[in-house]
This record gives C-alpha cells, structure tokens and sequence, in this order.
C-alpha cells in the first residue's frame, strides 16, 4: 500500500495544501506545532474513519471554517483507490472512489496504517482501556466484521446498562435473559477474534523487542491459551452474565464482558505497566506496533503505511538505526524537527512544514 498524494483543505491548521509522498522513507519535518503532526493524523484518519487525539471530528476543522476535507490517492495490490472525507460541524461523508457511503465501516481496508507516536506509551504504562482500543483499532482495519460486532455489542451493552438502572425488578429479571443472548453472541465474535490475533501478535512482538534490544530483554503478550469455539464461548459469556446479575444489579453496569478484558504485557518476566521505565515502555509499545504492521502485511498482502510521529527523538542511537533498517521496505511518514539527526543518510522525500504550508 503506498498513498501517492494527500490533500487537506480547512483541516487543522491547514488552509489549502497537498502532499506529494514516495514509495520507501517520507519525512515531514519543520519546528513543533507547524502541523507535521496533523498531516500524520489526517493520513489515519482516512485509514480508519477515526483520530486518535480527540473525540469530535468538528475539533478538525480549521478555526473560522465550517467545513474540513481530506482526500487520498493510493496504490494497493488490488490497483488505484481515491477516498475522501468531508468533515462538517456536525456530520461527516465518506466517500470511496467517488462512491459515497452508507456505513463508516465500508471505509476500512481501502487504506491501512500503523500509528506510532509518543503517547502510545498509553498503551504499556495506563489502564485495561489503551490495551482493548489497540486491540479494536487494529482487528477492524483488517476485519469488518469484527468492526461491526464491536458496535453492535456496545449499542447492547448500552441498553442492558440501562436496564440494569431500571427500579421495576421484576422488569429486569424477565427482560434481561433476553439481552444477554444477544450480547454473548456479539461478544463470542469479539472474544475470538482478538484471541486469534494476540496469538499471531505475540511471537512477532517478541522477536521486534529482542531485534531493537539486541537480545537484552524478553518482551511476552498475554495471549489466551483456551482452546474454545466461538459457540463455546458464547455459551460460558451466557453463564458469566447469569452468575453476575446479582453484582450487576447491584452495581447499576455489567461487570463481565469483552469491554472488561485485559491484554497482560511483561518484560523480563515483570508487569510492565507497574516495573518498566520510560524507554523500557516506548520500546514495548514500538515492537507491538511492529507486529500488528507485520500480521497487516501477513493478512492483505501487502504493508500498510507506517506512520512515526515524533519518534525518534525518544529513541537512543542504536535504536533509531534498527528502526530504520527495519521499515526499509515500507511506505513510511515520519515527523521530526531536525531530520538531519535521525536520518544518518538514509534516503528519503523530505517535505517541510511552516505554519500549516509546505514550503522548500
């Protein structure tokens, strides 16, 4: 996969511009807050319909405007794709290869990417909740069913949490049964489809942190060993659920679920989100993003773009080299303030950003 050219209109801090990216290495790099980031961002956001630094898309559109667009050209294996996002105050339209969709689930797998950046530390050092948004946000760029059985089963959840509220009793005991059939059957595709995943994760994650430590840590995923059908786990979630409507009821919310799990992640045989250091965690997260770039590759054919924000400037010398020899056969944008420090000659498309233009 390889994005040839991406245009921003009233996006960010960006009034009209357009990138021009190569196949191998593409550096963005200018001083901080020039939108180096928000190029970067603008890229995952046309990968997966979402950002990863705020939760309402009016929070893109540009100060003064009242409309932002972004819009890709991109190659795949599969030929040319062009995808656009048209983002309002208070909607959005999605559009691939001019074709306007119906379901913001249609616009995953036209284009992936991997998104790397200094607060996916988030994802070693904080709570249940990075684990699973890592989880959900990877599974559904390459499963669209597993996308849709993740909003089906919150929309559930949703409704069974507000039944629990309900102070007719009777109400809940006949009313719940019901529910809980339906989430078990969309939590089932959740619970197995992250279990393959995590399976495949694991070893890939941990020959990447023995590759950028050169041996001197043992990075392990927590994957589950169960050997369980989907019908199976279905069938233990709808004994789980009737054994914890006592809590549940109780506590106002359902207390048992794939909403709930955990992905354990140890270095060296310690928890690292209580034992790891600040760059023992960075270099954690960067080996499992490795990873989920390697299954992208694995699953589509090809590799997704890989997407570095302000990376290398966290990473010591020896690493910044590994990291470079690592992603030389993929389509890369990388942002950084001084490219000549973290390049070492490598070669590359450098694009610099001033005050949201391109400039030479």
């Amino acid at each position: 996969m390889v994005i040839k050219k991406l245009s921003l209109h009233n996006f960010r801090n960006y009034e009209d511009e357009t990138f021009f990216f190569g196949e191998g290495l593409n550096v963005l790099t200018g001083k901080n807050a020039q939108g180096k980031t928000n190029c970067a961002e603008a890229v995952y956001y046309l990968c997966t319909g979402s950002s990863l630094r705020i939760r309402h898309d009016r929070q893109l559109i540009r100060h003064g405007e009242t409309a932002a667009s972004i819009s890709a050209e991109a190659l795949s294996r599969f030929g040319s794709v062009s995808l656009r996002a048209d983002i309002y105050e208070n909607r959005r339209e999605l559009y691939v290869n001019g074709n306007k969709l119906t379901r913001a689930v249609d616009l995953l797998g036209n284009m992936n990417a991997v998104f790397f950046s200094p607060g996916e530390l988030r994802l070693i050092q904080d709570g249940p909740d990075e684990r699973r948004r890592f989880l959900n946000l990877s599974i559904s760029q390459t499963s669209r069913e597993y996308c849709t059985a993740l909003l089906r089963y919150q929309k559930i959840l949703d409704q069974r949490n507000n039944l629990l509220k309900n102070h007719d009793i009777s109400l809940i005991l006949e009313t719940l049964p019901v529910w809980d059939e339906q989430l078990a059957t969309y939590a089932a595709r959740i619970v197995f489809r992250r279990r393959a995943f995590l399976k495949q994760l694991s070893p890939l994650a941990c020959e990447a942190h023995s590759f950028l430590t050169d041996g001197a840590e043992i990075l392990s995923v927590g994957a589950e060993e169960r050997e369980e059908t989907e019908e199976q786990i279905r069938e233990r979630l709808i004994r789980e659920f009737d054994n914890s409507r006592e809590r549940d009821l109780r506590l106002g919310f359902t207390t048992v679920g794939p909403h709930r799990d955990d992905v354990k992640i140890s270095i060296d045989g310690d928890e690292a989100r209580g034992f790891a250091s600040q760059g023992q965690a960075r270099t954690a997260a960067l080996s499992l993003k490795l990873a989920e770039l390697a299954i992208f590759r694995d699953i589509t054919g090809e590799a997704p773009v890989l997407i570095l924000d302000d990376v290398m400037s966290e990473l010591d010398l020896p690493r910044r080299k590994k990291l470079l020899s690592r992603i030389r056969d993929v389509q890369c944008i990388l942002t950084c303030t001084h490219a000549e420090r973290v390049l070492y000659g490598a070669e590359c498309n450098k694009i610099r950003i001033q005050g949201g233009k391109i400039v030479p």
